[in-house]
């Protein structure tokens, strides 16, 4: 088994392409040990390696991040091995039931008027097909949270997370992106 690895714009945050599908819907993010070793045996393994702090699952890919301090030319050895002994154990990368919490949690909690609905509607397809697919590519995704007052709430995953350059993301391309085909929407704001 070949696994790729590619840097993505936040310099803790590493993606790693397995050659296989991750997961064939939706993602997964995990930022604590104990709910991902509960949620996904390969996320356990994972956060079993001293440093990792995050593991996001896309669809082709793992993205890693670590804490300050450990350099990545020691922890990759560690994050190959525990994906590829993953792998090759056959074993599921989400348990039974866990992942369908996971690839949908990001439907709850969105907050917008009613009379918002079309404007909402297009600002999810708009990140659906141009911002989301970029995303993927750095190791990270995006969600709609909410829309109020011409301000639009987004919820950012995987690499994007603490990535120092996510701000500029934000505001330089998909505020830009957004204005320009809704009117209504003024700015972008990131939520937790």
């Amino acid at each position: 088994m070949f696994i790729q690895t590619e840097a993505t714009p936040n310099p803790a945050t590493l993606k790693f392409l397995p050659g296989k599908e991750v997961l064939v819907e939706g993602t997964a993010d995990f930022r604590e040990a104990e709910a991902a070793g509960q949620a996904s045996p390969l996320a356990g393994r994972l956060f079993a390696i001293p440093g990792v702090t995050g593991v996001f699952f896309g669809y082709d890919f793992i993205t890693v991040t670590k804490e300050e301090g450990p350099d990545w030319q020691h922890l990759k050895p560690a994050i190959l091995g525990a994906i590829m002994e993953h792998f090759m154990s056959g074993a599921p990368v989400m348990t039974a039931g866990s992942h369908a919490a996971h690839a949908h949690a990001d439907e709850h909690g969105e907050f917008y008027d009613e009379g918002d609905i079309e404007i909402v509607a297009t600002i999810k397809e708009l990140l659906d097909t141009r911002v989301r697919p970029a995303v993927a590519q750095d190791g990270g995704d995006i969600t709609f949270r909410g829309y109020e007052n011409g301000t639009v709430f987004l919820h950012m995953k995987g690499a994007c997370a603490g990535c120092p350059s996510s701000t500029a993301t934000l505001k330089h391309g998909i505020q830009n992106l957004l204005r320009h085909f809704v009117p209504e929407v003024e700015h972008v704001e990131q939520v937790g």
